[in-house]
């Protein structure tokens, strides 16, 4: 098994144990959590296949940097807006906030 392969694997783990979390977590800021082992395993893929592939490796460092800002901007945005909630809404729990009243 090469060494490409078994990054892969590691950043297939990060995505599903994510995905995973994603989909059972009740929190939100689980939920971000999750979203952010994703984003992570998203850039170990990149850059496994950049280094250990005859492509060019830097450019393969300066996506997994541009996918890095885009996680650290989501994650501010995001969790900005899970503070709104829990002012509003009381709670952090997602089944609760997403219940319609009337």
């Amino acid at each position: 098994m090469s060494a490409l392969t078994l990054y892969q694997l590691v950043a297939l783990f990060l995505l599903s144990i994510g995905f995973f979390g994603l989909v059972w977590r009740r929190t939100l800021v689980g939920m971000v959590i999750s979203l952010e082992l994703m984003i992570n395993g998203a850039g170990l893929a990149i850059v496994a296949a950049a280094q250990l592939t005859p492509a060019n490796a830097v450019m393969g460092q300066l996506g997994t940097l541009f996918v890095m800002g885009l996680a650290a901007a989501e994650a501010t945005l995001i969790l900005a807006i899970v503070l709104i909630v829990v002012k509003r809404f009381n709670t952090s729990q997602a089944e609760e906030i997403s219940e319609m009243n009337g």
